[in-house]
């Protein structure tokens, strides 16, 4: 169980650090808000763990260079399941 709110910040942090998350996965598996997630990462953490917070900013940063071509790739699964199943209908 978290404890605090510093506590969840860091625990953001190294989850996000250890698998690479985004902050969409972050919020899912913690079962809380995108928004609190970007707050924690954003406010929180680098009054409380600078290093830490230099490692998910650099994440988040990556990310968001990412998202247009994350973007498009589900974007193109959805059209090509639509696809697979107007065939199967047929």
């Amino acid at each position: 169980m978290i404890k605090s709110d510093k506590e969840r910040a860091v625990l953001f942090g190294e989850y996000m650090v250890s698998r690479k998350a985004t902050v969409r996965a972050t919020a899912k598996a913690f079962g809380v808000s995108k928004s609190t997630v970007h707050k924690d990462l954003s406010e929180r953490l680098p009054k409380l763990s600078p290093a830490l917070y230099g490692r998910v900013k650099a994440i988040l940063e990556e990310n968001k260079r990412e998202r247009h071509i994350r973007g498009g790739l589900a974007t193109k699964h959805k059209y090509e399941k639509q696809h697979s199943m107007n065939l199967q209908d047929n």
